[in-house]
């Protein structure tokens, strides 16, 4: 197995295979999968897990690492098990750059060394945070324009996350000044055209992680997220190498200002509005941050400040969003949330997999 040993056909002649050529065949010849890979531990629990799953009602009984391929032939846990266990050395990467280049670094956070899951709702609350929306009032109604499409986003983010490598590297979101882009390793799986990767047509690198996450509805039917990327982007903001497949999305420019003088003379008195709105909300927060030192122990309030502070300008939270707030777990984040209900801060709708806060009038 070596360039003295190993050659190919090349028109007549037969030419030596440099060492990256041998490396491919040997993989084609035996695939390397998150369930053939093994784990670098043993002793690994998933709590996380069997949450995740009892939020969609499901139960994972007994036999559950032989149901979800988490072990490999000879009964240790595979690398797909590491990746699904609550603790664990895996991260995906998340940084932001002053410019439209990596030269200035402003910011360089890892959401990991927890159950994928967990990571990834991390990383997509911090996707919705960072995707900003514009705002336009004109005389008829108000006009609202978000930094990326937020669907196409997500999409992105889950499909690198899928689809990636693992043995290669991990996936990667970076913000810069005018764009972000979203970094799975691996390229393209083998026997996957471009043209069917832009068809929606699935060949899955990682079967077993897929299923996982199809159970907890991270992801719908295959192919599915290539299409509501397509619907509001194009082919261009994919750019697909042996080795990578990068999806760069440009920031949506704002509102252009060419109001005609009625939308002028309504932003203005809507402005007065706004300034007097702000005033009251300037009162309401100091009266209620009177009324907070009265509800809660100094223990409490440090504990649940992010998400106060959070309440002061928006009217609802997720669990998820308690979680991006705090770092917490999503046990954690639920046992805030109660405590927040019990003290008449906050109210709760909807069902048990899909519970919306509210705060209370």
């Amino acid at each position: 197995m070596s360039e003295d040993g190993c050659f190919i056909r090349v028109g007549a002649s037969a030419q030596p295979m440099t060492e990256a050529m041998i490396e491919r065949l040997i993989a084609r010849r035996q695939a390397v999968t998150l369930s053939t890979m093994p784990a670098s531990r043993q002793n690994l629990t998933f709590e996380q897990l069997h949450i995740y799953y009892n939020e969609h009602g499901l139960t994972l009984n007994a036999q559950f690492a032989d149901t979800l391929d988490l072990k490999s032939s000879d009964g240790a846990y595979n690398f797909l098990a590491y990746l699904l266990s609550d603790s664990n050395g895996a991260s995906i990467k998340v940084a932001r750059y002053a410019g439209t280049d990596k030269v200035d670094l402003v910011e360089n956070e890892e959401y990991g060394y927890r159950c994928l899951i967990t990571a990834v709702y991390r990383v997509l609350d911090k996707l919705e945070v960072e995707n900003r929306t514009f705002a336009k009032i004109t005389s008829r109604n108000r006009l609202e324009r978000k930094l990326i499409n937020a669907v196409a986003l997500r999409e992105a983010f889950v499909n690198a996350v899928v689809h990636n490598d693992y043995n290669l590297g991990w996936p990667v979101v970076e913000f810069f000044s005018d764009r972000v882009t979203i970094t799975s390793t691996g390229g393209l799986v083998e026997g996957l055209s471009t043209e069917d990767f832009f068809s929606g047509r699935s060949m899955l690198r990682n079967r077993e992680l897929m299923r996982v996450f199809k159970d907890v509805e991270l992801v719908e039917s295959l192919g599915s997220g290539m299409r509501r990327i397509l619907n509001a982007y194009d082919r261009s903001v994919f750019e697909i190498t042996p080795g990578f497949i990068i999806a760069t999305f440009p920031y949506a420019e704002e509102f252009e200002q060419d109001m005609s003088e009625v939308d002028k003379k309504n932003e203005r008195s809507l402005s007065e509005v706004g300034k007097k709105n702000e005033r009251s909300l300037t009162t309401k927060r100091r009266g209620s941050k009177k009324i907070m030192n009265g509800v809660f122990n100094d223990s409490e309030l440090k504990r649940i400040q992010p998400i106060l502070n959070y309440l002061t300008t928006h009217e609802t939270i997720t669990p998820q969003g308690v979680r991006s707030l705090t770092g917490k777990s999503a046990a954690t984040a639920r046992r805030y949330l109660m405590l927040l209900c019990a003290r008449g801060i906050l109210e709760s709708t909807g069902n048990t997999n899909s519970k919306t806060y509210s705060r209370k009038a």
